[in-house]
């Protein structure tokens, strides 16, 4: 098995702080909001016999089995990060595999370049994503109903936003979102801009369920994502729980320190919150327009004592193990490729002491024991 040295990435809307706390790190005054651990070509982990990239690619079956390889092919078809927000992401929604694969496939016929920045797809993969917070963690996640919408805007007092509260309280409720947002964000900008400044002071000013839409105004003056993000749930986990983004669910991360895994794939279309490219019809195409319960997610406990985060994925499956002091030494071998990482205490996997931050990559099959006391994440695939 290999210690992985992995990548943290720097992105404005990141935590200053939250990673370097978790890895007992002085804080460098910039932003660290994603440290990547997998073997994805934008920042592959490092190992003593290279990137980990390079390590599959030179025997994929070795490293990943034969069940991997038939079922995703030679690459590790997921990607697990530590995800620090400290400002609100982008308001966003992913594909598909098969809106993925026609949307790659068109935009590579039209010559659009992979680097262009109005490029929806990056690739022919959806990207569904499951988040497990480590800290109090808040996100905005699926549609709420478009009645309590209505009542929540109403509630703002403000005229403008009179045609969007009737529209939310009509039939059908599919339909009343979509034609929410898409008058929210096809809207003259400047009025929409005036708009959302009286909607941010408005929020301010009353606090409460309107306080998580005051602090993404503060975030994104004007920007109309923010009556964009007044449309979906508001969620706050608290350490353990986890929430899964499937295909066409709009979402945003707002704070917080999380475990993140998700497929591996750069697919995304945005919503509002950020000044990059915002493909309207493409968007509307995609976006799911189904109000619901964002469905908070609490591990499953197994006799073995692995915590399991059951989604409807193959690409990906996260577990966790809490082992208490004293703890009997814990088989963790698989047929399945792994990556384990330490987010509290000391555990020792096979010859390396992970401490939290500490990860590292298991080949299919290897053997593999755990020890110690700590809490452990495990990523590996359903075959």
């Amino acid at each position: 098995m290999d210690r992985l040295d992995n990548t943290i990435r720097p992105y404005a809307w990141g935590s200053t702080t939250a990673i370097p706390t978790l890895l007992g790190t002085e804080p460098t005054g910039e932003p660290q909001a994603e440290m990547w651990m997998g073997a994805h070509p934008g920042a592959p982990s490092r190992t003593d016999r290279g990137t980990l990239a390079q390590i599959i690619d030179a025997d994929p079956e070795k490293e990943l089995g034969r069940a991997s390889v038939d079922k995703f092919g030679p690459r590790l078809p997921f990607l697990l990060k530590l995800l620090a927000a400290g400002a609100p992401l982008s308001l966003q929604v992913h594909p598909d595999l098969a809106q993925a694969k026609e949307g790659y496939a068109d935009e590579e016929r039209r010559g659009v370049p992979l680097d262009a920045p109005h490029r929806n797809y990056k690739d022919a993969n959806h990207k569904p994503e499951l988040v497990c917070a480590l800290t109090e963690f808040d996100g905005l996640c699926g549609f709420r109903a478009p009645t309590e919408t209505a009542d929540l805007l109403d509630g703002l007092g403000i005229t403008s936003l009179k045609p969007y509260v009737d529209l939310l309280r009509a039939h059908p409720e599919d339909a009343a979102l979509r034609e929410v947002l898409t008058a929210i964000l096809t809207a003259d900008r400047e009025e929409m801009s005036r708009t959302v400044h009286e909607a941010a002071a408005a929020c301010d000013r009353l606090g409460g369920a309107y306080a998580p839409y005051a602090d993404i105004a503060h975030h994104y003056p004007g920007d109309p994502g923010v009556l964009a993000a007044m449309l979906l749930n508001h969620v706050r986990l608290q350490p353990g729980e986890a929430l899964f983004l499937g295909a066409g669910i709009p979402h945003a991360y707002l704070n917080g320190l999380g475990v993140e895994i998700m497929a591996n794939s750069d697919n995304v279309l945005r919503c509002g919150l950020t000044p990059k490219h915002v493909d309207v019809p493409e968007l509307l195409r995609i976006v799911r327009f189904e109000a619901d319960d964002p469905g908070t997610l609490r591990p499953e406990a197994s006799p073995d004592g692995e915590e399991v985060y059951d989604t409807p994925i193959d690409e990906f499956r996260l577990s966790r193990y809490v082992l208490p002091e004293g703890t009997a030494a814990h088989d963790l071998t698989l047929a399945t490729p792994q990556i384990l990482l330490c987010t509290g205490g000391t555990v020792r996997v096979g010859p390396h002491a992970l401490t939290p931050g500490g990860s590292v990559f298991v080949p299919a099959a290897e053997k593999t024991e755990v020890s110690g006391s700590g809490t452990l994440f495990r990523a590996t695939v359903r075959t």
